[in-house]
């Protein structure tokens, strides 16, 4: 199947640019049946590529439902599964696959693989997770925080722990909304600096801020919003007993929450690993939206995947 020659990719939130609300807002808009029934037969005949160098609950669970739902199909696609595993190139391989179907899902370990792939697809390339970004995932996170707090520009959110792939992509998120963000962390582990100077131009274009410290308490200091994430991602396993050590302090618990606002809401987007980056009083507590935020995976993924295929209605 070739693909169009003006396709678009998720590669990062860049991509998606002052289309980022509209698209948030159309995931939204799928929760409901009104909406949700003018969509239901919009992928038939279409399948989606799924490839998964990382393993994965959230994001395979949430893709392949998600064209199921809208009447398309999803191929899960291992490297042991494809002539990846075996030396074929990625360039080849993103040919290949672009005849085959409409739009490609890769999860990643490497940043520089996911735009050799995106590269040579003729069809759409959504970035499933790579070392460097995690778009999907900071798009049903923002579906969330508006949801429940009504709006995003003005907002205010700390992010606490490691400058990891989610924390870049929520630099890059909450600058492209007008959100204000401060991100609680080592010194040694802040965010890819790249990102941040784009996050920064972003957010001075749009009238918000970007914070960092090393201090958690001054991260979480009246924000409408606390999120954190795990210390050890896949990759750093070899790190756990230091990242552990240092990010101790880090720790988002009822002590740190208490610094932030009386109506804030705690997200993470999972897995979580209770007892270490949060406890288990704080993700259980009527302020954390984590179920509602891994439930938005499955209705931001619909709408990433429309929009990608040109295929919202006006």
């Amino acid at each position: 199947m070739v693909g169009e020659s003006n396709k678009k990719d998720l590669i990062t939130l860049l991509d998606l640019d002052s289309d980022l609300e509209k698209v948030i807002d159309f995931g939204i808009s799928l929760k409901t049946p009104g909406v949700f029934n003018e969509y239901v037969s919009a992928l038939t005949n279409n399948s989606l590529a799924m490839i998964f160098e990382k393993s994965s609950t959230r994001t395979r669970v949430s893709f392949e439902v998600a064209m199921s739902q809208l009447g398309g199909h999803a191929l899960f696609l291992s490297p042991k599964d494809l002539q990846l595993g075996r030396g074929e190139t990625v360039a080849d391989t993103a040919r290949v696959l672009s005849r085959y179907v409409n739009i490609i899902m890769y999860r990643a370990f490497s940043h520089d693989t996911m735009l050799e792939l995106a590269e040579n697809a003729s069809v759409p390339v959504i970035n499933g997770l790579d070392n460097l970004v995690h778009p999907c995932q900071i798009a049903a996170d923002l579906m969330t925080v508006k949801e429940h707090k009504g709006t995003l520009k003005g907002l205010t959110l700390a992010f606490v722990g490691d400058g990891n792939n989610v924390c870049n992509s929520l630099l890059l998120g909450c600058a492209l909304v007008g959100i204000n963000i401060r991100v609680g962390c080592p010194d040694e582990y802040r965010p890819d600096s790249n990102i941040l100077s784009q996050a920064q131009d972003i957010a001075q274009n749009n009238g918000c801020t970007i914070t960092l410290t090393n201090n958690p308490k001054a991260a979480v200091k009246d924000s409408d919003v606390v999120y954190t994430d795990v210390w050890v991602s896949m990759g750093d396993e070899a790190d756990k007993v230091e990242r552990e050590r240092v990010f101790k302090p880090y720790q988002v618990n009822k002590e740190l929450i208490t610094e932030a606002k009386d109506d804030c809401i705690v997200m993470h987007c999972l897995p979580a690993h209770r007892g270490l980056e949060i406890t288990n009083e704080v993700i259980d507590s009527p302020r954390s939206v984590v179920f509602d935020e891994a439930e938005n995976r499955l209705h931001a993924q619909k709408a990433i995947i429309l929009y990608l295929l040109g295929l919202i209605k006006k």
